[in-house]
């Protein structure tokens, strides 16, 4: 059966940033990834037959979804210090994972890369070879910091909580039924920090990142 082509699309034909957008929004949705061709197309109001004319095969949708993610990530700045920039493009990757929790494991997955993503990772080698760092040491220090950033972000994905009055429903609830006398440090850490006034687990993520940036401040020089 032929779809007819709505008064919307007739007025907005499609195109390859309107398939982009409808994908990642259908894939944000689910959390699941690239969505089906037909999927796609029918939030689009087209035929499946159309999106080929963009994208040759559903990997290379999936190449632009991952693209597009890394379209949202801040480049490191030339004005800026190593430390400084990488701390900066920490957080915007994180932000950008959270936004798109689906991309996590697909950010250098890619074998055709996208501008963007190819972009990305030109501006951070160079940020961190500015910065005095081998090429060798660059490899380092970029598996590093994406290891840490991809693993806080699927960690921070995952807990039954979000906003602080969340997580002091379900740490108030684990501590409610918890035998202090087996486990006294979880005791402890619940009540004395995750339920007080003011506590984010979001904040860990600086604190771990200064840990991670001063670490390879002192192994800059070590790595030839």
């Amino acid at each position: 059966m032929t779809t007819e082509p709505t008064e919307t699309t007739r007025r907005n034909p499609l195109s390859r940033e309107k398939v982009l957008q409808a994908a990642v929004a259908l894939a944000d949705e689910s959390g699941t990834g690239v969505p089906s061709m037909r999927t796609l197309a029918k939030r689009l109001g087209v035929e499946a037959m159309s999106l080929y004319h963009h994208f040759r095969n559903k990997s290379a949708l999936l190449d632009g979804m991952v693209d597009s993610v890394f379209a949202e990530v801040e480049l490191p700045s030339n004005d800026a210090d190593w430390q400084t920039a990488m701390r900066r493009r920490s957080a915007s990757m994180r932000d950008a994972l959270t936004r798109h929790p689906w991309a996590i494991t697909l950010m250098d997955s890619r074998t055709s890369p996208g501008r963007a993503t190819l972009r990305h990772h030109n501006a951070v080698i160079g940020c961190l070879r500015s910065g005095g760092f081998s090429v060798a040491g660059t490899a380092h220090a970029l598996s590093v910091l994406d290891g840490y950033i991809y693993g806080f972000t699927l960690q921070q994905l995952s807990l039954p909580f979000e906003p602080p009055a969340d997580l002091e429903g379900v740490g108030g609830a684990i501590l409610e039924n918890l035998p202090r006398d087996e486990f006294p440090h979880l005791a402890e850490m619940i009540a004395d920090l995750a339920l007080q006034p003011g506590y984010a687990y979001t904040e860990e993520f600086d604190v771990g990142l200064d840990l991670v940036l001063d670490g390879l401040e002192r192994e800059r020089d070590r790595w030839t």
